[in-house]
């Protein structure tokens, strides 16, 4: 049973139907915020930021400030972890992300061992610390990590791909390699969770980026069965800590995804239909979405009503609000408050 002075993320994550949802955006803290790029600038490039645990939990608090969101979410990247286990990883401005490539077992064999990622990581984890002591007594620390799936495919690709093609093709010509580097990125993600909790993080969320390229029988070995083994492995060490699960573009495969990995809630892109999801996805917990981003560049009434549908579409079970995905840099701060005072004023 919930209690009444539990923060509204968490009543929501232990399945607590209420009048208005929580709401948090993914990727609330960035670059369409003037104070985060301000914050960034001092930093000097976005792996310092990453790495310095003061900037990284000025930034985590900027949209906190601002907003008032329900949650906050841990400043860091998806990517930390291929860099903790030993490949390199670097950021080209305007196009992303880059990294050294696991192609051949020899490149495999360079990779370090699971134990050693802390050392990298330990930034992360003060980060953590700062945001467990800082933050307002009812907003719920969210942490996070990429799916093995996802941060695989550019690990394999060297940088992010528009079909996860080498991904795909590696899965296909090497398939026990590919296992090899699925699995230990799993015990990673694992470890990495466990010591953001042992932190301070009261919720973690698993994205799956890109697991609607998995078709068929490869969405349940490598999308819902890594999160299984992370979601199963999390809740033996941490059994009170919900985990949000993202596998985005899923499509039909997120009926059913909660039950068979065992999160507390299932996060939904802005390409589900909000009632059809009501229906299927719904009946299994709690959900999380689902406005699609770019009404934060464009705002006026279409915002409003498909904000409106979206809360009243859940509004008979557990709902977390948020975008489909990640707020993007255009967006303009107006249209983010229009948004969160739509939601609080909806029934």
């Amino acid at each position: 049973m919930t209690t009444a002075n539990q923060k509204k993320l968490l009543r929501a994550l232990a399945g607590e139907v209420q009048e208005v949802p929580p709401i948090w955006m993914m990727r609330q803290a960035g670059r369409y915020l003037p104070e985060y790029r301000a914050t960034r600038a001092e930093a000097g490039d976005f792996l310092s930021l990453c790495y310095n645990s003061d900037l990284a939990t000025e930034v985590t608090l900027q949209p906190i400030r601002r907003y008032g969101f329900d949650a906050a979410i841990l400043f860091a990247d998806i990517l930390l972890i291929p860099q903790a286990l030993g490949a390199d990883l670097w950021f080209v401005t305007g196009e992303g992300p880059r990294l050294s490539t696991i192609t051949t077992e020899a490149d495999f064999a360079k990779l370090g061992p699971v134990s050693d990622i802390h050392e990298t990581l330990n930034p992360i984890y003060q980060t953590v610390r700062n945001l467990s002591g800082a933050l307002p007594k009812d907003t719920t620390l969210i942490g996070f990590a990429g799916a093995p799936w996802t941060v695989a495919t550019y690990m394999i690709a060297g940088r992010g791909t528009p079909d996860q093609g080498p991904a795909h093709a590696l899965k296909a010509e090497n398939k026990a390699l590919f296992e090899a580097l699925l699995a230990r990125i799993t015990d990673a993600t694992i470890a990495y969770l466990s010591m953001q909790i042992e932190a301070g993080a009261e919720v973690v969320k698993i994205f799956d980026s890109w697991a609607g390229s998995l078709i068929g029988d490869d969405f349940e070995k490598y999308a819902l069965e890594p999160c299984r083994q992370i979601t199963a492995a999390l809740k033996a060490r941490h059994p009170n800590v919900p985990v949000i699960g993202f596998p985005r573009e899923a499509k039909e495969k997120y009926v059913g995804f909660a039950k068979a990995t065992g999160v507390d809630c299932v996060a939904l892109d802005n390409s589900v239909d909000p009632e059809w999801a009501a229906q299927h996805v719904q009946t299994d917990g709690c959900v999380q979405g689902n406005l699609a981003s770019r009404h934060m560049v464009t705002g006026g009434q279409e915002l409003v009503d498909d904000t409106r549908r979206i809360v009243q579409a859940f509004g008979k079970g557990a709902h977390v609000f948020n975008l489909g995905h990640g707020i993007t840099p255009d967006a303009n701060p107006d249209h983010v408050q229009l948004m969160i005072d739509t939601v609080r004023e909806t029934r």
